[in-house]
Protein backbone atom coordinates (compact mmCIF):
# COMPACT_ATOMS: atom_id res chain seq x y z
CA UNK A 1 0.00 0.00 0.00
CA UNK A 2 1.22 3.43 -1.12
CA UNK A 3 2.16 5.83 1.49
CA UNK A 4 0.18 9.30 1.44
CA UNK A 5 3.35 12.27 1.09
CA UNK A 6 2.73 14.84 3.89
CA UNK A 7 2.40 17.70 1.11
CA UNK A 8 2.36 17.23 -2.60
CA UNK A 9 1.74 19.78 -5.08
CA UNK A 10 1.27 18.69 -8.64
CA UNK A 11 1.59 20.74 -11.50
CA UNK A 12 1.01 24.37 -9.98
CA UNK A 13 0.90 27.33 -11.84
CA UNK A 14 0.24 31.04 -9.98
CA UNK A 15 0.55 33.85 -11.98
CA UNK A 16 0.87 37.88 -10.47
CA UNK A 17 -0.52 40.28 -13.58
CA UNK A 18 0.53 37.91 -15.91
CA UNK A 19 3.88 36.77 -14.49
CA UNK A 20 4.01 33.00 -13.49
CA UNK A 21 5.28 33.34 -9.67
CA UNK A 22 4.95 29.13 -9.75
CA UNK A 23 5.53 27.17 -12.86
CA UNK A 24 4.36 23.78 -13.23
CA UNK A 25 5.74 23.22 -9.73
CA UNK A 26 6.06 19.56 -8.79
CA UNK A 27 7.15 18.08 -5.76
CA UNK A 28 6.07 15.63 -2.90
CA UNK A 29 7.89 15.61 1.00
CA UNK A 30 6.72 12.44 2.86
CA UNK A 31 5.99 12.28 6.43
CA UNK A 32 9.11 12.67 8.26
CA UNK A 33 11.13 14.14 5.76
CA UNK A 34 12.95 17.11 5.57
CA UNK A 35 12.60 19.38 2.23
CA UNK A 36 15.22 22.11 1.47
CA UNK A 37 13.80 25.15 -0.39
CA UNK A 38 16.99 27.36 -2.31
CA UNK A 39 16.85 29.37 -5.06
CA UNK A 40 17.80 33.64 -5.39
CA UNK A 41 15.60 36.28 -4.54
CA UNK A 42 12.11 36.32 -5.92
CA UNK A 43 12.41 32.64 -7.32
CA UNK A 44 9.49 31.86 -5.58
CA UNK A 45 10.16 30.32 -2.48
CA UNK A 46 7.86 31.98 0.08
CA UNK A 47 5.42 32.06 -2.52
CA UNK A 48 5.59 28.22 -2.43
CA UNK A 49 5.06 28.01 0.89
CA UNK A 50 2.28 30.45 0.94
CA UNK A 51 0.40 27.87 -1.37
CA UNK A 52 1.04 24.98 0.77
CA UNK A 53 -1.10 27.00 3.69
CA UNK A 54 -3.51 27.93 1.12
CA UNK A 55 -2.86 31.63 2.05
CA UNK A 56 -2.53 31.71 -1.78
CA UNK A 57 -4.37 29.75 -4.32
CA UNK A 58 -2.97 27.93 -7.70
CA UNK A 59 -4.57 29.07 -10.46
CA UNK A 60 -3.51 25.75 -11.82
CA UNK A 61 -2.89 21.98 -10.47
CA UNK A 62 -2.98 20.45 -7.12
CA UNK A 63 -2.16 20.67 -3.83
CA UNK A 64 -2.65 17.99 -1.31
CA UNK A 65 -1.72 17.61 2.45
CA UNK A 66 -2.06 14.48 3.69
CA UNK A 67 -4.14 13.35 0.44
CA UNK A 68 -6.41 16.34 1.12
CA UNK A 69 -6.73 18.75 -1.56
CA UNK A 70 -6.78 22.24 -0.38
CA UNK A 71 -7.53 24.44 -3.45
CA UNK A 72 -11.19 24.16 -3.22
CA UNK A 73 -11.58 24.13 0.27
CA UNK A 74 -13.22 27.45 2.12
CA UNK A 75 -11.77 29.38 5.46
CA UNK A 76 -13.72 26.88 7.82
CA UNK A 77 -12.71 24.36 6.05
CA UNK A 78 -9.31 24.72 5.87
CA UNK A 79 -8.85 25.34 9.73
CA UNK A 80 -8.39 21.43 10.63
CA UNK A 81 -5.56 21.42 8.02
CA UNK A 82 -3.85 24.17 9.57
CA UNK A 83 -4.13 23.07 12.76
CA UNK A 84 -1.61 20.03 11.03
CA UNK A 85 0.87 22.54 10.30
CA UNK A 86 3.16 25.31 12.18
CA UNK A 87 4.75 27.94 10.26
CA UNK A 88 7.73 30.13 11.57
CA UNK A 89 8.34 33.38 10.05
CA UNK A 90 11.94 34.99 9.60
CA UNK A 91 11.50 37.49 12.21
CA UNK A 92 9.32 35.09 14.42
CA UNK A 93 6.50 37.57 13.89
CA UNK A 94 5.59 37.50 17.62
CA UNK A 95 2.67 40.51 19.14
CA UNK A 96 4.83 42.73 20.56
CA UNK A 97 2.30 43.77 23.13
CA UNK A 98 1.90 39.91 24.18
CA UNK A 99 4.22 38.56 26.64
CA UNK A 100 5.93 35.24 25.87
CA UNK A 101 3.21 33.03 27.67
CA UNK A 102 0.51 34.80 26.19
CA UNK A 103 2.45 34.63 22.60
CA UNK A 104 3.00 30.74 23.09
CA UNK A 105 -0.83 30.44 24.27
CA UNK A 106 -2.20 31.99 21.60
CA UNK A 107 -2.69 29.24 19.63
CA UNK A 108 -4.52 27.37 22.11
CA UNK A 109 -6.72 29.65 23.28
CA UNK A 110 -8.37 30.32 19.29
CA UNK A 111 -8.61 26.97 19.17
CA UNK A 112 -11.28 26.87 22.19
CA UNK A 113 -9.06 25.87 24.83
CA UNK A 114 -10.14 27.27 28.18
CA UNK A 115 -8.42 25.34 30.76
CA UNK A 116 -5.53 27.47 32.09
CA UNK A 117 -3.47 24.53 33.98
CA UNK A 118 -3.76 22.59 30.58
CA UNK A 119 -2.44 26.00 28.67
CA UNK A 120 -0.08 26.40 31.10
CA UNK A 121 1.30 22.84 30.94
CA UNK A 122 1.11 22.66 26.95
CA UNK A 123 2.98 25.91 26.78
CA UNK A 124 5.80 25.20 29.66
CA UNK A 125 6.15 21.89 27.41
CA UNK A 126 7.12 23.56 24.19
CA UNK A 127 8.93 26.56 25.85
CA UNK A 128 11.22 23.77 27.63
CA UNK A 129 11.53 22.28 24.33
CA UNK A 130 13.86 25.33 22.63
CA UNK A 131 15.11 25.56 26.40
CA UNK A 132 12.97 29.26 26.63
CA UNK A 133 10.84 28.27 30.01
CA UNK A 134 13.09 30.87 32.20
CA UNK A 135 11.69 33.47 29.88
CA UNK A 136 7.74 32.45 30.03
CA UNK A 137 6.78 35.91 31.71
CA UNK A 138 9.24 38.58 29.39
CA UNK A 139 8.24 40.63 26.91
CA UNK A 140 9.57 40.08 22.91
CA UNK A 141 11.54 43.43 23.53
CA UNK A 142 13.40 41.83 26.15
CA UNK A 143 14.65 39.27 23.88
CA UNK A 144 17.46 38.90 21.33
CA UNK A 145 16.47 37.91 17.90
CA UNK A 146 17.81 34.44 18.49
CA UNK A 147 15.43 34.25 21.78
CA UNK A 148 12.63 35.37 19.34
CA UNK A 149 12.98 32.85 17.12
CA UNK A 150 12.98 29.94 19.48
CA UNK A 151 10.00 31.53 21.32
CA UNK A 152 8.27 31.73 17.40
CA UNK A 153 9.28 27.94 16.69
CA UNK A 154 7.37 27.22 20.71
CA UNK A 155 4.61 29.13 19.20
CA UNK A 156 4.14 27.21 15.85
CA UNK A 157 4.05 23.89 17.81
CA UNK A 158 2.27 24.37 20.82
CA UNK A 159 -0.53 22.37 18.59
CA UNK A 160 1.45 19.36 17.85
CA UNK A 161 1.56 19.87 14.11
CA UNK A 162 2.41 17.62 11.74
CA UNK A 163 3.81 19.39 8.84
CA UNK A 164 6.15 22.42 9.92
CA UNK A 165 7.35 24.98 7.43
CA UNK A 166 10.11 27.65 8.01
CA UNK A 167 11.05 30.95 5.96
CA UNK A 168 14.48 31.53 6.93
CA UNK A 169 14.45 30.93 10.25
CA UNK A 170 18.06 31.63 10.69
CA UNK A 171 17.79 35.34 8.72
CA UNK A 172 19.99 37.84 10.93
CA UNK A 173 21.42 35.70 13.08
CA UNK A 174 24.72 34.78 14.55
CA UNK A 175 26.12 31.35 13.11
CA UNK A 176 25.77 30.44 16.67
CA UNK A 177 22.74 31.14 17.58
CA UNK A 178 21.24 29.91 13.88
CA UNK A 179 23.28 26.53 15.01
CA UNK A 180 21.08 26.24 18.06
CA UNK A 181 17.58 27.21 15.35
CA UNK A 182 18.81 24.33 13.07
CA UNK A 183 19.60 21.88 15.82
CA UNK A 184 15.59 22.65 17.31
CA UNK A 185 14.86 21.86 13.41
CA UNK A 186 16.36 18.47 13.51
CA UNK A 187 15.22 17.33 17.02
CA UNK A 188 11.27 18.34 15.82
CA UNK A 189 11.88 16.16 12.64
CA UNK A 190 14.18 13.76 14.39
CA UNK A 191 12.17 12.83 17.68
CA UNK A 192 8.66 13.91 16.11
CA UNK A 193 9.13 12.65 13.11
CA UNK A 194 7.54 16.13 12.09
CA UNK A 195 7.94 16.95 7.95
CA UNK A 196 9.63 20.21 7.20
CA UNK A 197 9.92 22.62 4.41
CA UNK A 198 12.82 25.02 5.12
CA UNK A 199 13.55 28.08 3.28
CA UNK A 200 16.91 29.16 3.30
CA UNK A 201 19.29 31.63 1.94
CA UNK A 202 22.36 29.98 3.72
CA UNK A 203 23.88 26.99 2.28
CA UNK A 204 26.07 26.01 5.32
CA UNK A 205 22.22 25.60 7.04
CA UNK A 206 20.96 23.38 4.12
CA UNK A 207 24.08 21.16 4.70
CA UNK A 208 23.71 21.02 8.52
CA UNK A 209 20.47 20.00 8.11
CA UNK A 210 20.96 17.17 5.65
CA UNK A 211 24.00 16.17 7.37
CA UNK A 212 23.51 15.65 10.47
CA UNK A 213 20.82 13.47 12.77
CA UNK A 214 19.72 14.13 16.02
CA UNK A 215 19.40 10.89 18.45
CA UNK A 216 16.90 10.47 20.66
CA UNK A 217 18.91 8.08 22.76
CA UNK A 218 22.25 10.34 23.20
CA UNK A 219 20.53 13.62 22.96
CA UNK A 220 23.40 14.16 19.79
CA UNK A 221 23.97 14.50 16.84
CA UNK A 222 24.37 11.82 14.41
CA UNK A 223 25.76 11.29 10.24
CA UNK A 224 23.23 10.78 8.32
CA UNK A 225 24.71 7.45 7.72
CA UNK A 226 24.67 6.31 11.65
CA UNK A 227 21.89 4.23 11.02
CA UNK A 228 17.77 4.81 11.28
CA UNK A 229 16.60 6.85 14.53
CA UNK A 230 13.40 5.57 16.11
CA UNK A 231 13.52 2.83 13.77
CA UNK A 232 13.22 4.79 10.09
CA UNK A 233 15.56 6.50 7.59
CA UNK A 234 15.09 10.42 7.20
CA UNK A 235 15.49 11.87 3.85
CA UNK A 236 16.41 15.12 3.08
CA UNK A 237 15.83 16.78 -0.04
CA UNK A 238 17.05 19.80 -2.26
CA UNK A 239 14.74 21.90 -4.85
CA UNK A 240 16.28 24.73 -6.19
CA UNK A 241 13.52 27.29 -7.41
CA UNK A 242 14.28 29.55 -11.04
CA UNK A 243 11.99 31.90 -11.68
CA UNK A 244 9.10 30.15 -10.13
CA UNK A 245 10.01 26.83 -11.88
CA UNK A 246 11.43 23.68 -10.30
CA UNK A 247 15.57 24.00 -11.86
CA UNK A 248 16.76 20.90 -9.40
CA UNK A 249 15.01 18.39 -7.49
CA UNK A 250 17.53 15.89 -5.41
CA UNK A 251 19.93 14.57 -3.14
CA UNK A 252 22.46 16.49 -1.02
CA UNK A 253 25.12 14.36 -3.14
CA UNK A 254 23.20 15.25 -6.26
CA UNK A 255 23.13 18.38 -5.89
CA UNK A 256 26.98 19.09 -4.60
CA UNK A 257 28.00 16.49 -7.59
CA UNK A 258 26.23 18.62 -10.24
CA UNK A 259 27.87 19.41 -13.25
CA UNK A 260 25.13 22.16 -14.26
CA UNK A 261 26.85 25.88 -14.69
CA UNK A 262 23.96 27.28 -12.72
CA UNK A 263 23.67 25.48 -9.82
CA UNK A 264 27.68 25.69 -9.56
CA UNK A 265 27.64 29.28 -9.43
CA UNK A 266 24.76 29.32 -7.10
CA UNK A 267 26.11 26.93 -4.66
CA UNK A 268 29.87 28.79 -4.55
Amino acid sequence: MALTPAIEMDHVWLSFEDKPALADVSCKIMHGETLILLGATGSGKSVMLKTMLALLKPDEGRIRIDGQDIAGLTEAQLHPVRRRMGIVFQEGALFDSLSVYDNVAYRLREEGIRDEDEIMSRVREVLRFVDMESALDKMPAELSGGMRRRVAIARATISRPSIMLYDSPTGGLDPVTAHTINLLILKLRDTERVSSVVVTHRLQDAFFLSNFRFSAETQSLVPPNGGPIGGRQCLTCFLVLREGAVYFFGTYKELVETGDSYLRKFLH
